[in-house]
């Protein structure tokens, strides 16, 4: 972990000190979590498999009829 120096008014200064004394924790640690939570909501999402869909089909009975269609013989 390395220090950093931050720039912030008095007001919220305050209010992080209080927050902190309320939960039994640093200022810092607030700080660290704030941090992580703000870059986890920025954070674009993981992008879908690009297999998802490959095996699409226009059939609506596939969940119904799932083991006759495993063994059915290949047509040719």
């Amino acid at each position: 972990m390395r220090r950093t120096t931050i720039f912030a008014d008095d007001a919220l200064l305050n209010e992080m000190k209080e927050l902190a004394r309320q939960e039994q924790k640093s200022v810092a640690e607030l700080v660290r979590a704030a941090m992580d939570l703000y870059i986890r909501t920025k954070r674009k999402p993981a992008k879908k498999l690009s297999i998802i869909g490959i095996g699409e089909s226009s059939r609506s009975d596939i969940a119904e009829t799932h083991e006759e269609l495993l063994w059915q013989k290949p047509s040719q």
